[in-house]
């Protein structure tokens, strides 16, 4: 898989995060591993900044739940009107954590 392929594989498994789901940044680069032989959540992070503005970039947190840095108050927003879990530091994992998307 090229570079450009991976991008297009990751923004393409951040669509398919259902509204009021989250995925970890892990999660992303572990459910894409095997077909692309990358398992990098810093790359995950660094694609989603630099182009994840036409996805539900704000359905991608980090492993415990924290919001995009930066965009904490329009993620929180966002998922707030999905009706995704939350708790005063980000979103509640065991609630809304959606493993299973990509696999």
């Amino acid at each position: 898989m090229t570079p450009d392929e991976y991008v297009e594989a990751v923004l393409d498994l951040v669509e398919r995060i259902p509204p009021g789901r989250v995925m970890s940044y892990g999660a992303v680069a572990d459910a894409l591993a095997e077909c692309s032989g990358r398992a990098s959540a810093r790359l995950v992070g660094s694609i989603m900044a630099r182009y994840g503005g036409a996805v539900p970039w704000h359905r991608v947190v980090n492993s415990v739940g924290r919001l995009p840095p930066g965009h904490e108050v329009e993620a929180r927003a966002r998922l707030r009107a999905e009706g995704c879990p939350l708790r005063p530091s980000g979103v509640d994992m065991k609630a809304a954590w959606s493993p299973e998307q990509g696999r």
